[in-house]
Order: structure tokens, then sequence, then C-alpha cells
């Protein structure tokens, strides 16, 4: 009953007549981005069950009818990667056991993106092996964003859509920060995958080479660019213990950086995260809601932008057979 939704979901509707046919169901592991999704599309979350038994298995019901419609299971895999995954599988099977026409996965954070190449010898690559896991489980789309890197997409066999946190993030840089005196600062792994951010925003562009110890310490060898007297953006993909980018914080402020800001997708901030940004010169992160950072990691320094409305769109799209690749242009995500 469209008269019943608001104007403006109400107008992201008139195209496609088949809301009813659409189902949102969410995991345990960011349930309030599930839940703004939800709002979006003007729709209210599917009604779904999950327990965990005294030997730790997990249980899960779908608590509703799901025959012949198109479904969509919201689910991070972080914090927790190993049960969030197990607990996306038991969903899609179940929904798929229900008679759901069709269902798709959305993993804002994948987190075994990073496990993507063999670089050591005898190790899985995880990245793949979980995919291939995924459709076996009952999986037939994927929407996934700011995967690690470009080859992560091609290990998944079924259709699938990657979406980017640019539009989202450079918005906000672009109306909430003075960037007239700012280098965008890359490393040398970054220039590809990140590269278009910058040129998007203006700015010039500084390269950094980052040699990784142990997981535990970083070191900056080297820098191409001139930083000093200048405010510094980085941008990341992940921000997972901080060590990389409080040892490229301390590097710029050694080389004469003024302000120094922080913007990336997935902010994990695992211990000892929160410290470590504390007591750098780093003076703001913004991030994304693509997994659910709880209040005792939500330092001031940190503004976290919703990723709701572009996940919410492109489910709207792909449930009606409209493109989705309009959501990669800026500001499209206030469609």
């Amino acid at each position: 009953n469209h008269e019943a939704l608001d104007c403006p979901t109400a107008k992201r509707w008139l195209s496609c007549m088949r809301m009813d046919e659409l189902r949102v169901f969410m995991g345990s592991s960011n349930r309030p981005l599930g839940e703004e999704i939800c709002r979006y599309l003007g729709i209210e979350p599917g009604r779904i069950a999950i327990q965990r038994f005294a030997n730790d298995n997990i249980f899960v019901q779908i608590e509703e009818s799901v025959r012949g419609t198109d479904t969509f299971v919201v689910q991070s895999l972080y914090p927790n990667p190993n049960e969030a995954l197990v607990e996306l599988m038991l969903i899609l099977d179940a929904l798929r056991s229900a008679s759901a026409k069709r269902v798709t996965a959305v993993i804002p954070h994948y987190s075994y993106a990073r496990s993507d190449k063999k670089d050591r010898p005898r190790i899985s690559i995880a990245a793949r092996l979980f995919a291939d896991t995924l459709v076996t489980a009952g999986a037939m789309r994927f929407l996934t964003m700011n995967l690690h890197s470009d080859q992560v997409r091609g290990f998944f066999s079924v259709p699938t859509d990657h979406l980017l946190s640019g539009p989202i993030i450079i918005d906000y840089l672009k109306n909430n920060m003075d960037l007239s005196n700012t280098v965008a600062l890359l490393d040398l792994g970054q220039q590809k995958r990140e590269g278009n951010y910058p040129a998007q925003l203006g700015l010039p562009i500084a390269i950094m080479n980052k040699e990784r110890i142990s997981d535990h310490e970083v070191r900056i060898t080297d820098m191409i660019g001139d930083v000093s007297g200048k405010d510094v953006l980085m941008f990341e993909d992940e921000i997972s213990r901080g060590t990389s980018l409080v040892a490229a914080a301390k590097a710029v402020r050694e080389r004469g950086a003024r302000k120094i800001r922080i913007a990336c997708t997935h902010g994990l901030f695992c211990e000892p995260a929160t410290r470590l940004i504390a007591e750098s010169a780093i003076e703001e992160i913004v991030t994304t809601n693509s997994v659910h950072i709880p209040p005792e990691r939500r330092l001031p320094s940190i503004t976290i932008l919703s990723v709701a409305s572009l996940f919410g769109e492109a489910i709207r799209r792909t449930h009606c057979g409209e493109s989705v690749s309009v959501l990669f242009d800026s500001n499209s995500h206030r469609a």
C-alpha cells in the first residue's frame, strides 16, 4: 500500500509494483544497518529466529512464508567472522528450503576478502573458498562493498554487485572539510584501488612506501611528494589494528604535515586500534557503518557515515530489475 508510505519512499517504488514480493532479513552481526535499510525501503524486517544451543550450535528459523519471494539477507562478516559466516549460511539454506524465488546475500563487509592470493606456500585462498561455500548454501546473488582487491569479485560464481562507498565519503568530505590546502596520501598498493578518490576531490597526491614487518609493526620507508605545511587526507579500505595508519600519521607529521585525517570504508578498530588512534596525531577518521562499531570504540574523532541508503537503493533496483551502475555516481545515494 503505497499510500501508507512517506512521499520519498513511495516515489522510489512508483516504477516497481512488486513490493509485496520483497523480503529483507538480518543476521546478528549488524542489525542497526539492516533496520536502517528496511526503513529506507519502507518495509518491515523479515521475521527470523536465531538462537544458540548449549553446545554453541546455531539454530535459524524463518518465521514467515517466503515462497516465491525475492529475499535479501544482510550480514557483515565482522565481528566474529566465523560465527557470522555460519549464521549466514544457515539463513541462506533456510530461505532456499522455504522456496524463496531468489536469495541474495548482502555482505557489506566481506572480511575474508583479504585472503585473495597464494602469497605463501600451502595456504588456502579463503576469499574464493567461502564465496563457493555461500553459493552452495543457497546464495543466488551477492551484494557487497569495497572488496579488498578487484580479483575477489571474480571469485563469486553467481551475479555480484560490488558497491563503492566513495560517493558517500566524497560527498561528506566536500561539504564538511576545507580541502584547499590538502594533499591526498596513498601507499603504493592503493594507487589503482583508491586513486580515483583524490581525482574526484581535485587533490594533489603524495605516495608512501609501506613495509609490513609483522602483524603488529609497520615501517614507512619512502615518501614521494611534499606534505610540509599541508593538511593530509589518507584513504584506506579497512582499519583493523591501526598500526599502519598510526605509522603513516607519524611519518607525515615528522615531514611537517598539519592536520591529518583518514577516510576509510570498513572501520573495524580491533584492539589496540582505539588506544593507538587516541594517542596519535590523527585529527579525524571518517568511516561507514558497514560493520557495527560498539559505543566503547567510538572515539570523538571517529565520524560514522551511513551506507543504508546505498544498499537500500541497490536492493530496490535489483528487485525491480533496474541498473545498479548509477549508484557509482556522486550523490546517487540520495535517489
